[in-house]
């Protein structure tokens, strides 16, 4: 009797975060993938197949996976690349989780705890510039562009944005700044600001840009095979996906294990993202890893096993199934708020707080990775920050 008590209890915490986080990864979810360039509903999609076989495989018990940041700047470089051909996106993202699972058998999962902090640091600021940078031109009804350097040149047509969208957004963005507390622990910012802007657009900025149409049904299976031309491209994108989604993931496990208390299992870890990303890209889904976002509020609203996360994944599956017609009318501005919010939470404003106490070669190893983040590769970013730290550290400790 007491084993069902307990039992009994967890299931009920397990519904309650894997539900809020739900409701969190939906905007998420959606604003992801229409900046990957693939559509709303691949966003979702993601959402569903990497957060269920993360969750039911993987090592860390409260993680929340789903299309991220950095994982979906990766996919709209690999859109554009080919021009557009969404067939080999989804390879390319299959093919990113049997390498992940390879990482996982070899045990490489384990490397993530010995990146250093200032790498970290650099790396995750720079992921939120760039996601900030990119939802400027939406937020002021400019449309939506692939790159930081076209996003901010964008810019100059500024005189001729969209008000109501400039508004809206602005709105948007100040409630998921400023809501209280006392509401946001009962129900999540971003969908508040998802329910009522769109109801506020519809009544008074009706001239706005719209997801637009979402279809319904199961997804369906995508096979695609890409030409020998190609098989050198689709590797290296392949990889690049494979190491983000790895550093992503694991980095969210350590900050589980830091809320929590809990130690997190690396390479099983590693091994149930591939598999994730291998279902995802079987059925039309972004590519996918440990989100830091929902995880938190996974946890702080009870979640306590896998079970959090695979009700979170159904959760997200019922409302493509029968309600994705009423997502068809969100306005691209209010995602672009909820996802500039998102941007601004993931830079590391600590490192700038704390600037006259941290070591020069601190604070040129963070400097050096956010400036390579934003303007060259993301996996050039965090392999030139380690060995700058590391052979700087060395030749410190040669001098002294």
């Amino acid at each position: 009797m007491k084993f069902a008590k307990i039992n009994l209890t967890l299931l009920k915490q397990d519904l309650f975060g894997g539900l809020t986080a739900a409701i969190v990864a939906l905007p998420l979810g959606l604003a992801f993938g229409v900046s990957s360039g693939l559509g709303a509903l691949t966003g979702l999609y993601g959402a569903i197949f990497v957060g269920f076989f993360a969750s039911l495989f993987g090592g860390t018990p409260k993680q929340i996976s789903g299309p991220t940041g950095p994982m979906t700047i990766i996919v709209a470089l690999i859109f554009i690349e080919f021009d557009s051909n969404a067939g080999i996106v989804f390879f390319c993202i299959i093919l990113s989780g049997f390498f992940q699972i390879i990482f996982g058998i070899l045990k490489l999962g384990s490397f993530v705890k010995k990146i250093p902090l200032p790498v970290v640091s650099g790396f995750m600021t720079g992921i939120g510039i760039i996601i900030i940078s990119l939802q400027l031109p939406v937020l002021f009804g400019l449309g939506n562009e692939p790159s930081v350097i076209l996003s901010l040149t964008k810019l100059k047509n500024i005189y001729n944005s969209n008000f109501q969208s400039l508004i809206l957004s602005l709105f948007c963005l100040l409630t998921l700044f400023f809501i209280p507390s006392k509401i946001s622990k009962i129900i999540p910012p971003p969908i508040i600001v998802l329910f009522f802007g769109t109801i506020i657009s519809f009544i008074f900025f009706k001239q706005q840009l719209l997801i637009g149409f979402i279809p319904t049904g199961i997804p369906k299976l995508i096979i695609f095979f890409p030409s020998i031309e190609q098989i050198p491209r689709i590797l290296f994108y392949a990889l690049l996906l494979a190491i983000l989604g790895t550093i992503d993931s694991l980095l969210t496990s350590v900050i589980a294990d830091q809320i929590t208390g809990d130690q997190h299992k690396p390479n099983k870890e590693t091994i149930a993202q591939g598999i994730g990303n291998i279902f995802s890209g079987l059925f039309g889904g972004l590519a996918g890893a440990g989100a830091t976002m929902r995880t938190v509020v996974n946890i702080k609203a009870g979640g306590k096993t896998n079970l959090s996360g695979i009700i979170h994944s159904l959760v997200l599956l019922l409302i493509v199934l029968f309600f994705s017609p009423i997502a068809a009318n969100i306005p691209l501005s209010v995602l672009a708020a909820i996802l500039i919010k998102v941007g601004i939470d993931i830079i590391d404003w600590n490192f700038f707080k704390n600037l006259r106490i941290q070591s020069i070669l601190h604070i040129l190893t963070t400097l050096l990775v956010i400036f390579l983040t934003v303007f060259a590769n993301l996996i050039i970013a965090v392999i030139t920050g380690i060995l700058f730290y590391f052979i700087f550290s060395s030749l410190k400790i040669k001098n002294d």
